[in-house]
């Protein structure tokens, strides 16, 4: 078995026939610039419509063939940003670039259903290690935007072709759809749809040169929180061997039921479907039968940043809990090496869209939500690692280039660090935004490398690496991209660690 599988990789082809769970799968070659084999949209869920809108997630099984070179469709999102012709938009100290975030946050142009839950697959499998490490993409979007298809989504490619690794992303259900919040019914869909995407990866990634044994999970912002909230939530069956949450963490937002349960009753009891007096069962039953649409249309907006936020993770004591500094004390997660971090500036990216809206704010408000939201979050998870003797790894990235700027003052911002994750810049030719520079360049391969070597060796490989481990009494803050140069720059965390 272990020679023909070793055969098999030998002789791979882009695009292969893989044999899954889901069905065999034919993809095809990544980008017309690499020998990476990419497999999209395939589907690891049945489609949660009817009977199954607002239910847990169950597995699809298939034994078709799935032309999977294109990417599924993205799952109804809910956000509002404005009209993009307003006032506020088009005045704004925004650049070319910033000026097409909005769009890209919206997912103008992306096809919407709620048969959305596919997940996406780059391997090259012909060189390098014959079971490869497998890093499993959380995509980020305040549980209310996000695809797999545009820039926050990205793409696999780089990672898989540089670092030798194999990439997987997912879509999963938001908002109301994620996380409906009714009484007495699994409320935290969209993280029991990842932990199954998680369970189709372990049970299929081998037939692409994966080896299920060395997984790990890592993503941005809400991504982010994903990756946290799995790690407390499947203690009893990991899967997992390491985890990278970057820019976000447990800490940042759970609703307590009643709060959820409010928002689910504003909506059904707008659709005509009842309300708290009514009976639940008659109540889901109506909801099921409403347009994908109209139920958007009744999910209220809320005027701030960031648009809808009505539906969240939802305290059960099951998936989401209420207390996690305490079940951290006590050590009761996933115990697996971490890397953590934010970005200098997270601040950025939220005054930019409330430049959008109207908002405004005073300088120390957002010095404070830094604060709050991004850094002590990242220094307690991390300090919680350490205390369970735990190979752990903290950043905060630095880098600011021309063509990656939202606004015209230079600075880091909340996902400012994607695009050279990725190697997704702006494509070249477009009027107004600058070419890469040569440090970018240099930057986007370091962190790349970064990446897939705690992926390929989560307990020592940063450590061959060149990084400190994590100690917050010691200048072992990982600073990237700090002074224009690559390579590991430690910094003392009390310069940034203004946390009570």
């Amino acid at each position: 078995m272990k020679f023909s599988l070793i055969t098999l990789l030998q002789k791979w082809k882009i695009g292969q026939l893989v044999s899954t769970s889901s069905g065999t799968v034919i993809g095809g070659n990544a980008s017309n610039g690499s020998e990476v084999s990419g497999y999209f949209g395939i589907p690891y869920a049945k489609p949660p419509i009817g009977d199954l809108r607002f239910a847990p997630p169950q597995k699809f099984e298939g034994r078709g063939t799935i032309n999977a070179t294109s990417f599924g469709a993205s799952c109804p999102i809910s956000s509002a940003f404005g009209p993009l012709n307003n006032p506020n938009y088009t005045n704004a100290n925004l650049t070319t670039v910033g000026k097409l975030l909005v769009p890209v946050l919206e997912q103008e142009g992306d096809v919407f259903s709620e048969d959305c839950l596919t997940l996406n697959v780059w391997t090259k499998p012909q060189v390098g290690e014959k079971k490869k490490a497998v890093m499993v993409w959380i995509v980020g979007g305040g549980w209310t935007t996000g695809t797999t298809n545009n820039v926050y989504g990205n793409s696999g490619e780089h990672l898989a072709d540089e670092g030798d690794v194999i990439v997987v992303s997912m879509n999963y259900r938001l908002n109301i759809f994620g996380f409906p919040g009714m009484p007495d019914h699994p409320n935290n869909l969209a993280l029991l749809d990842h932990r199954l995407a998680v369970e189709w990866v372990r049970e299929n990634i081998a037939g692409f040169g994966g080896d299920p044994s060395r997984i790990i999970l890592f993503g941005q912002s809400a991504g982010a929180e994903a990756v946290d909230f799995y790690s407390y939530a499947w203690t009893k069956d990991p899967i997992i061997k390491g985890l990278i949450p970057q820019s976000g963490s447990t800490g940042l937002r759970a609703y307590p039921k009643e709060k959820s349960a409010a928002a689910w009753y504003n909506v059904t009891s707008t659709l005509g479907c009842g309300d708290s007096s009514s009976n639940s069962s008659l109540v889901l039953e109506c909801m099921r039968h409403q347009t994908t649409q109209d139920i958007q249309k009744a999910i209220p907006l809320e005027t701030r940043v960031g648009g809808s936020a009505a539906f969240w993770p939802t305290v059960d004591e099951t998936v989401v809990f209420s207390d996690y500094s305490a079940l951290a004390a006590a050590g009761k997660f996933i115990k697996v090496p971490l890397l953590t971090g934010n970005t200098d500036n997270e601040a950025g990216f939220f005054k930019a869209i409330g430049i959008i809206f109207g908002v405004g704010e005073p300088d120390t408000f957002w010095d404070q939500f830094n604060l709050a939201t991004f850094v002590c979050p990242s220094a307690t998870r991390a300090n919680f690692s350490i205390a369970a003797h735990l190979p752990t790894w903290r950043y905060r990235y630095f880098g600011s280039f021309p063509n990656l700027q939202i606004e015209t003052n230079p600075d880091t911002y909340h996902s400012s660090e994607l695009s050279l994750l990725f190697d997704n810049l702006p494509p070249a030719g477009i009027p107004g935004i600058p070419p890469p520079t040569e440090f970018e360049g240099q930057w986007g391969t370091y962190i790349r490398r970064a990446w897939t070597t705690f992926a390929k060796d989560p307990e020592k490989g940063l450590e061959r690496f060149g990084w400190p481990r994590w100690n917050p009494e010691r200048p072992t803050l990982i600073r990237l991209g700090y002074g224009n140069r690559t390579g590991p720059n430690e910094a003392l965390p009390q310069l940034y660690d203004r946390c009570d």
